[in-house]
C-alpha cells in the first residue's frame, strides 16, 4: 500500500533528480566528453570493455541494455577510431572478443583525469572545510539511494 507523500518529499525527489542530472551534464562537459566527438553511449561501451576485459558483443549488449545491432554499430565506430580491437575467442572460434586498444585506454584515462580534476576544483570552490563531513554523508546517502531496488507497488528490496 502506498503511503501519501507530502509535497515537500515529492519536491525533494524532483530537486535531487534535477541536481544529479545537472551535475552529470556538467561533469561530461568539463571532462571533455563533447570534444571527443564520441557519443556518451559509445564511451560507456568502451568503459565497460576496459572494466570487464575482453568480452563479446552479446555480453556488451546485455550489460548496456541495448540491442546487438546497437552494440555492433558502436563497436564499428570504436574500432574505426582505433579504440577497440577484435580477436577470435580462444575457447570458441565462432565468437570474437572485443578489447580496448592502448589508445582506447589512454582516452578513457584522460577523460577520467579531467573529470576528477574539475570535480575536485568544484568541490574545493563550493564546499567549505567545515562542510566536508556533510558532503561525505550526502555521498553515502546518494550511494544508498542508487542501490535501492524499488518495484511497482512500492515494494523495496
Amino acid at each position: 500500500m502506498d503511503t501519501p507523500r507530502s509535497q515537500g518529499e515529492a519536491s525533494d525527489a524532483v530537486r535531487l533528480a534535477m541536481a544529479v542530472s545537472r551535475l552529470r551534464s556538467r561533469i561530461r562537459i568539463e571532462a571533455g566528453l563533447r570534444s571527443t566527438g564520441i557519443p556518451i553511449s559509445q564511451l560507456a561501451v568502451l568503459g565497460r570493455i576496459i572494466d570487464e576485459g575482453p568480452t563479446t558483443a552479446a555480453a556488451l549488449a546485455a550489460g548496456e541494455h541495448v540491442t546487438q545491432q546497437a552494440i555492433a554499430q558502436s563497436l564499428a565506430t570504436l574500432k574505426g577510431r582505433g579504440l577497440v580491437e577484435k580477436q577470435a575467442d580462444p575457447s570458441d572460434g565462432r565468437k570474437s572478443l572485443v578489447s580496448a586498444t592502448a589508445a582506447g585506454r589512454e582516452l578513457m584515462a584522460t577523460i577520467a583525469a579531467s573529470r576528477e580534476e574539475w570535480l575536485t576544483r568544484a568541490v574545493d570552490a563550493a564546499v567549505k572545510p567545515e562542510e566536508r563531513a556533510l558532503l561525505r554523508e550526502a555521498i553515502d546517502l546518494l550511494e544508498r539511494i542508487a542501490d535501492v531496488e524499488v518495484h511497482r507497488g512500492g515494494e523495496i528490496r
